[in-house]
């Protein structure tokens, strides 16, 4: 876990991403990303030396009609003193059983992402974390290019002014692997994703590519993160402006 306090430290430190007096709402979904950024969170409160708060969010978009078991992430919060919020929707049924979405994945990713800034926002948050790592920003880079014929990605922090509040991400320096560990060593109890595609996404066949590439040419994936990282696209630049 240090490794991954060190990665969220530095993301924190370069990306500005959370100030004294804040209020973070911590999206977490049950599976290992956004759990171990919950721990990390609670865990670097003590020394980071900036005062904030943190909630926990879970958004059960209730799959085939069916409440999702959330006891165990229920179970962390009361151990580190942490509130709980957890809201249940009707997505999952409105994305797969009333309008039979062809690709689901964008409408069911935005309508959970609208939930959760109303449910921070609720909760008298100013910040809501997403579990977005490392591999997650690569692979939507390479998915906007060949899929959308663009450049871009998702960004380290975002303020959305219609919701009045900042979306930071802590884990964008922490690989998967590392998480991963991370999640064994905690012995975390993770909840497994009732999504009916969920290992069937264009975002799973980007990882697989990535993976076979990596393969065959060891450094691929670093050097896409820092092309993004020279270029300074959607906020992704070095805090000095610089080059590296």
């Amino acid at each position: 876990m240090q490794k991954i306090l060190g990665y969220m430290r530095r993301a924190i430190s370069e990306f500005d991403l959370i100030s004294d007096g804040d209020r973070v709402g911590v999206g977490v979904s049950g599976g290992k990303d956004s759990l171990v950024m919950l721990l990390g969170l609670i865990r670097l409160k003590s020394f980071i030396g900036i005062d904030y708060d943190v909630v926990a969010i879970t958004e059960d978009p209730c799959f085939g009609g069916v409440w999702g078991d959330y006891s165990a992430v229920e179970e962390i919060c009361r151990e580190n003193g942490v509130e709980y919020v957890l809201e249940r929707s009707r997505i999952g049924e409105i994305v797969f059983d009333v309008r039979h979405e062809e690709h689901p994945c964008s409408l069911c990713a935005k309508l959970r992402r609208g939930a959760l800034h109303k449910a921070a926002k609720a909760a008298g948050c100013n910040k809501l974390a997403l579990g977005h790592h490392y591999n997650d920003a690569v692979e939507t880079f390479v998915m906007n290019l060949f899929i959308e014929g663009r450049i871009g990605c998702f960004s380290p922090k975002s303020y959305l002014d219609r919701r009045d509040i900042t979306v930071i991400r802590p884990l964008v320096f922490a690989p998967e692997s590392e998480i991963k560990r991370a999640a064994r060593k905690l012995s975390l109890d993770v909840v497994c994703s009732k999504c009916p595609v969920d290992g069937h996404t264009k975002r799973e066949e980007t990882k697989l590519f990535l993976a076979e590439r990596e393969r065959a040419d060891r450094g691929f994936t670093d050097r896409l993160f820092g092309a993004m990282r020279r270029s300074g696209i959607d906020g992704w630049g070095y805090k000095d402006g610089g080059k590296r």
